[in-house]
C-alpha cells in the first residue's frame, strides 16, 4: 500500500518537477542574458529593472521547489507512515498472543526486531525511488538531445571540382519553409555574391552549402556529389567559413589563428596573419602573436576579431571559402587592404560571399539576389545594375544615396 501511494503521485511530483526545472532554466537564462548584454543595460540605464526581472524569476525557483520538495516529502512521508502501521499491528498482535499464552515476550522482542531491521531498507527504497521520479525530467531532457537525429554519411569526399549546385533546394525552422525551391550555381575560381534584404535566406544559404544544416527538399552538390551523402566533418575539411559571429578562444592570437590549420608553423600562421592585415595591431600587444586574447577575444576589438577570423580561413586554404559579410567591422583603410588580400588569395577557388553593403561585391563574378526565401535575379554586376527595374540596382542606389556615393 505504500509503495502504491508513492507511484499513484507519480504524476504529481512529476509535474512538480517540470514546473521546477522550467523555472531553474528560467534562472540560468536570465543570468546568462544580463551578464552577456550588461554594458548595453548599464549603457540605457536599466540596472533595476532587469536585476528586479532576474530576482523575480529566482524567487520563483526558490516557490516552485519548496512546493515541489513540500509535495514529494508528503507523499514519502506518508508511504512510510502506512508501512511503519506494521510495526504498529505486530505490537497489538502480540500483546493478544502473549496474553492468551501463546508466546512469551521474548518471542515478541524477536518479531519486533526483526521487522524493524526489514522496514529500514524499505524506507531508503521510497526516498530514493522519489529522487528516481524527479531525476526523469533531467533524463527526458537528456534524451532530447541523444534522439536528435545527426548527420551522417560517407567518410571519402573526391569532388570533381568544386562548383557548387543548388537544386531547387527548400529549408524549414520548425516547419515554417524559408528557402523555397532555389537554384543557383557557383562555380569554381568565381566569387559568387548572395545579396538581398534581411531575413531572404543568405546566411542560410551559406550554412547549408557546407551542410551545417540539412535542407528540407531538394539537392545540393558540390563537384557532382550531393553533400547530403557526406559526413560533414569530411565535407568541411574542403570548406573555410567566416562568419558574422566571430568565435574566437581565450588562448593567443597565435593559437587562434592556428586553428585554421592543424600543425600550422609559426611562420604560415603570421604570413596569413599579414594578409588578413593583423600584423599592425599585433604589434602593438604586449607579447604580439603570444598575447591572450581574452574570452571569444574580450581583449580586442570588433574588427580586430574578425581579421583573425579571416587569417584562419586564409590559413586553411580550402578550396571553397564562404564569406558573411567579413568586412562588416573594418574601417575604409582595412576593408581596402583586406579586399585585396582577399582578391590575391582566393584566385581559383569556389568563393560564396553573403553581402549586405553592395560596394563589397562590385567585383564578384556573379550576383545571387533573394528575395522572401527565393532567388530574384541573377547576373553579373553590370548586367544587372543595367537593368532599370532590378532589386539589386534600386539596393544600390539607396546604398549610395544614404553613403553619398555615385554608382
Amino acid at each position: 500500500m505504500a509503495f502504491a501511494l508513492l507511484f499513484g503521485s507519480r504524476k504529481l511530483t512529476k509535474k512538480k518537477s517540470e514546473i521546477t526545472k522550467a523555472a531553474h532554466v528560467q534562472v540560468s537564462d536570465g543570468i546568462q542574458e544580463t551578464l552577456e548584454n550588461i554594458r548595453e543595460i548599464r549603457a540605457t540605464y536599466q540596472e533595476d529593472r532587469f536585476l528586479k526581472a532576474l530576482n523575480d524569476k529566482i524567487d520563483y525557483h526558490e516557490s516552485t521547489m519548496l512546493k515541489g520538495e513540500l509535495a514529494t516529502g508528503i507523499f514519502v512521508n506518508g508511504a512510510s507512515v502506512i508501512m511503519r502501521l506494521g510495526v504498529a499491528t505486530t505490537i497489538l498482535t502480540g500483546a493478544k498472543l502473549i496474553l492468551s499464552g501463546q508466546i512469551d515476550f521474548m518471542q515478541l522482542f524477536m518479531f519486533l526486531l526483526v521487522i524493524t531491521r526489514v522496514y529500514a531498507p524499505f524506507d531508503q527504497a521510497l526516498a530514493l525511488i522519489a529522487e528516481m521520479f524527479m531525476s526523469q525530467i533531467s533524463a527526458s531532457r537528456l534524451m532530447e538531445i541523444y534522439d536528435t537525429k545527426t548527420a551522417e554519411g560517407k567518410e571519402s569526399f573526391a569532388p570533381q571540382g568544386h562548383d557548387i549546385v543548388f537544386d531547387n533546394a527548400s529549408f524549414s525552422y520548425d516547419e515554417q519553409e524559408v528557402l523555397h525551391g532555389v537554384s543557383f550555381t557557383a562555380r569554381e575560381g568565381e566569387v559568387t555574391a548572395l545579396v538581398g534584404p534581411s531575413g531572404s535566406g543568405k546566411s542560410t544559404c551559406a550554412r547549408l552549402a557546407a551542410r551545417l544544416w540539412d535542407i528540407s527538399n531538394g539537392t545540393i552538390k558540390v563537384g557532382g556529389i550531393d553533400i547530403s551523402s557526406i559526413d560533414p566533418e569530411t565535407l568541411l575539411t574542403d570548406y573555410a567559413m567566416v562568419f558574422q559571429d566571430v568565435v574566437l578562444f581565450d588562448d593567443t592570437v597565435m593559437e587562434n589563428i592556428r586553428l585554421g590549420k592543424h600543425g600550422a608553423t609559426d611562420e604560415e600562421v603570421k604570413a596569413a596573419a599579414e594578409a588578413a592585415n593583423c600584423g599592425e595591431f599585433v604589434s602593438k600587444l604586449p607579447q604580439g602573436y603570444d598575447t591572450p586574447i581574452g574570452e571569444n577575444g574580450a581583449k580586442l576589438s570588433g574588427g580586430e576579431r574578425q581579421r583573425i577570423s579571416i587569417a584562419r580561413a586564409l590559413l586553411k586554404n580550402a578550396p571553397i571559402v564562404l564569406l558573411d559579410e567579413a568586412t562588416a567591422s573594418l574601417d575604409v583603410e582595412n576593408e581596402t587592404k583586406v579586399q585585396e588580400a582577399l582578391s590575391r588569395l582566393l584566385t581559383g577557388k569556389t568563393v560564396l560571399v553573403i553581402a549586405h553593403r553592395m560596394r563589397t561585391v562590385e567585383a564578384a563574378d556573379k550576383i545571387i539576389v533573394l528575395a522572401d526565401g527565393r532567388v530574384a535575379e541573377e547576373g553579373s554586376p553590370d548586367e544587372l545594375l543595367a537593368d532599370e527595374g532590378s532589386i539589386f540596382r534600386r539596393m544600390t542606389q539607396l546604398q549610395a544615396a544614404s553613403a553619398g556615393w555615385s554608382i
